[in-house]
């Protein structure tokens, strides 16, 4: 497994070949590192990618054209070696394509191009996913970068804030059926927001991750005890976003989707379910994301 180091003056970031995930962003003027460090006390993950689902479908499994293809959570794209195939300083990009072990899982045919580009203060993740078959294919897709709290000495996790945009007065938010894994569709929770900031706290994961739906999240931060944000995940048009951390960890995940986990009770073929991307035959699939550091 190998890794990549980009840096400019203000950050240091590196993206390992293993998932094409990110493994750091080192913030070099404040001298921290903003990237959750993967301790296994917690999750041994650093933010991985989601494809070609986003969480879990109902039952641990999908059907395409009455078939049932038996699959886990977040896909497999996380736990496989990515071949890199470009760099030139500023950015890396690697390519995972479809073989014989991924079609036992997901019987499409793709290739599947992560790149990481580094810019001033700003990381920019893009993926394209090409669909290199012959019939259209079906897929979610998604980011789940974790990033440090309490990055300040002697401060607590319910210490900072999550920060959204200005025009973000309250935000809805469903919760996942710990039985199954996936979402609980009759009913909703509030989010109230005060000056658009949300103060952490330690039990506001005890029932796994919020799901935000209808896209109501296109940019959220982090932000300090004195409500200043450090960083901050911006997603334009994505429909999907999901806040995560493991209870007593002292790290959040903000993570944009394009789809996400089945409706609880959802039992019909892929195509139909709610939220599902499709792309045919010889046509790409491109989104982006940006990291701003502050």
């Amino acid at each position: 497994m190998g890794i990549y180091t980009m840096e400019n003056g203000r950050l240091t970031v590196t993206v390992s070949d293993h998932g094409a995930e990110l493994v750091s962003i080192f913030d070099r003027a404040n001298q921290r590192e903003l990237i959750w460090q993967a301790d296994p006390t917690f999750w041994n993950r650093h933010a991985p990618v989601l494809f070609p689902n986003v969480g879990k479908y109902y039952g641990g499994s999908f059907s395409y054209e009455g078939k049932e293809y038996p699959e886990g959570q977040h896909g497999f794209a996380r736990d496989r070696d990515f071949k890199r195939v470009e760099s030139d300083g500023d950015m890396i990009r690697h390519r995972l394509i479809s073989d014989a072990e991924t079609k036992e899982r997901y019987p499409f045919d793709f290739q599947f191009d992560v790149s990481h580009r580094l810019n001033g203060n700003r990381l920019t993740v893009q993926w394209d996913v090409t669909n290199t078959g012959q019939k259209k294919m079906y897929f979610t897709i998604g980011g789940h970068p974790a990033f440090r709290v309490e990055v300040l000495p002697d401060t607590t996790f319910e210490d900072y804030f999550l920060q959204f945009a200005p025009d973000v007065d309250e935000l809805t938010y469903r919760l996942l059926d710990l039985d199954s894994g996936t979402a609980i569709m009759d009913k909703t929770w509030p989010l109230h927001l005060t000056d658009h900031k949300y103060r952490l706290r330690k039990d506001m994961f005890d029932q796994d991750a919020l799901i935000f739906d209808e896209g109501q999240i296109q940019w959220a931060a982090l932000a300090l005890p004195d409500g200043t944000p450090y960083i901050a995940l911006e997603s334009r048009d994505f429909p999907n976003f999901g806040i995560w951390s493991k209870p007593g960890a002292p790290y959040v995940c903000l993570e944009p989707w394009c789809g996400r986990c089945d409706n609880r009770g959802f039992g019909g073929d892929i195509s139909e379910k709610p939220g599902i991307l499709s792309l045919e035959p010889g046509d790409t699939f491109t989104k982006s994301y940006d990291i701003i550091v502050f």
